[in-house]
């Protein structure tokens, strides 16, 4: 799929980089970063990559999952360990959180993960349509001053992107302490092509739900998470 040089008029809003990194996160990104990296996509495109074939990084036949924004890795590792016969991407372009993930991986040994660490619209740009089973959004950056609510990712152009991806019936999962963010989720993503199946609040969690780091500061600092899923439509 051409994408017409995208990268070059994007803006991109989000940290990248952090507080300094350990010996041991630099050793992870040294040593294990290349190997689990998706290839040819957007800003992290190495000269020598290849062009970005899906087929030749997971079995067709299994389902394919999507994180968007995984933070420090600790509910896509669980997913990952939780479903060996699920295909997994995690993006996320802050270089702190690959660390991170990436010790979590080695840790356990996960072998049906890859990383895309970068803005996930440049994954979009080369996916094939209708190949995401499942996809989630946890806790992402709020943007809480108004006019930055285009930046979030519940806004048409980031959604159109996911749902052409994503096959009919698949879930989209979110989880969010801000209620602000639920009011924009609930009134962008049904327009997106999609149904919401499910809303719960404190205690209300998906069964294979894991409290990340997020979710624990908004608990200690007084904020209630809630959890939406939505369906895609036929």
């Amino acid at each position: 799929m051409q994408t017409e040089n995208r990268e070059e008029r994007r803006n991109f809003y989000g940290r990248v980089h952090g507080k300094t990194l350990r010996k041991s996160q630099k050793d992870y990104l040294t040593n294990d970063l290349e190997d689990l990296r998706l290839k040819g996509i957007g800003r992290t495109a190495q000269p020598d990559d290849p062009a970005f074939d899906l087929a030749a990084v997971f079995p067709p036949e299994k389902p394919l999952w999507l994180e968007i924004g995984f933070g420090g890795g600790e509910h896509l590792v669980h997913m990952a360990e939780r479903n060996p016969d699920v295909s997994l991407i995690g993006c996320e372009p802050f270089v702190n959180g690959v660390a991170m993930l990436l010790g979590k991986i080695r840790a356990a040994n996960i072998q049906n993960l890859r990383i895309h660490p970068g803005d996930v619209r440049d994954l979009f740009d080369v996916l094939p349509d209708r190949v995401v089973h499942k996809a989630f959004l946890n806790y992402p950056d709020p943007w809480p001053k108004a006019r930055h609510h285009r930046r979030r990712f519940v806004t048409p152009g980031y959604l159109s992107m996911l749902a052409r991806v994503m096959v009919p019936g698949a879930e989209f999962r979110v989880a969010t302490d801000i209620e602000d963010y639920v009011r924009q989720t609930l009134e962008e993503v049904p327009p997106a092509g999609f149904s919401l199946v499910h809303q719960a609040g404190a205690g209300g969690a998906w069964d294979d739900w894991i409290s990340t780091r997020y979710e624990q500061k908004a608990l200690r600092e007084g904020r209630s998470p809630n959890y939406l899923t939505f369906r895609r439509n036929a």
